[in-house]
């Protein structure tokens, strides 16, 4: 199922520049990575995919169904920066809570919550209050809920953000293993976020596109003298007119 963001335009205030302007883009299918510098609209974008904003002008529609409709919203998952713990919700109460929101009656909802928890590895964490996990189980536990409701597309925004090495490694073997079934588009300041896995890199700058398109072309912007395993670093660095 496609996502179309179509000539879209958005800004916070009426005399303020645009934080996107006539933003133009189609999601394919696996994991498509955003990058791009802090202010870029990486967190405004994901925002307006989410359902939480709307633009100012353009379209963005799912398989057909338009963004501004409850429908669409049920479709989406969006995990933010920051997953907010709950000091009375163990995890499963928390996910199986968060699929009824999004449209699940509340016994598939249990149900599903059980299951999800398992694929995300934290079967045995299940009957544990959200607020005595950690950072790495709390982003798990936001995977968890995509997969709960069903989603059609799954948006990170910043998720390993303050997670230590092994943390994050084990995320990122997460949301590959996810993106094989369920398109899925992260947002990240950080080129360490962009796996070999990775099918398709978008870069944003202030706003505007800088390079969309396969990994494999992304990483033909490196500099010949780049060393091996630096060529996205030295992709990255070009494409934001960092040289």
């Amino acid at each position: 199922m496609s996502l179309l963001i179509d000539d879209v335009t958005f800004r916070y205030r009426r005399r303020r520049p645009p934080v996107l302007d006539r933003f133009t883009h189609r999601t394919t299918d696996g994991l498509t990575i955003l990058l791009g510098p802090n202010g870029a609209g990486k967190s405004t974008l994901l925002s307006l995919l989410a359902g939480i904003s709307r633009p100012n002008s353009g379209r963005i529609a799912l398989g057909g169904v338009e963004s501004t409709v409850r429908a669409y919203r049920s479709e989406v998952a969006w995990l933010p920066q920051h997953v907010p713990a709950s000091k009375t919700l163990t995890a499963r109460e928390y996910v199986a809570y968060i699929a009824w929101l999004k449209g699940v009656d509340r016994s598939t909802a249990w149900e599903n919550a059980a299951r999800v928890l398992g694929r995300v590895n934290l079967a045995a964490e299940a009957g544990k209050r959200t607020a005595h996990l950690s950072g790495g189980q709390l982003r798990r536990v936001g995977i968890a809920c995509a997969l709960a409701h069903n989603a059609k597309l799954i948006l990170l925004d910043e998720p390993t953000a303050g997670l230590d090495p092994h943390q994050r490694s084990v995320f990122r073997a997460l949301v590959r293993e996810v993106a094989a079934e369920t398109p899925v588009l992260m947002s990240t300041h950080d080129v360490a976020d962009l796996a070999e896995e990775a099918d398709t890199v978008t870069c944003l700058l202030a706003g505007r596109v800088t390079y969309d398109g396969p990994t494999a072309g992304f990483l033909t912007h490196a500099a010949t003298e780049a060393a091996p395993g630096r060529q996205a670093e030295s992709a990255y660095t070009t494409l934001m007119g960092l040289v």
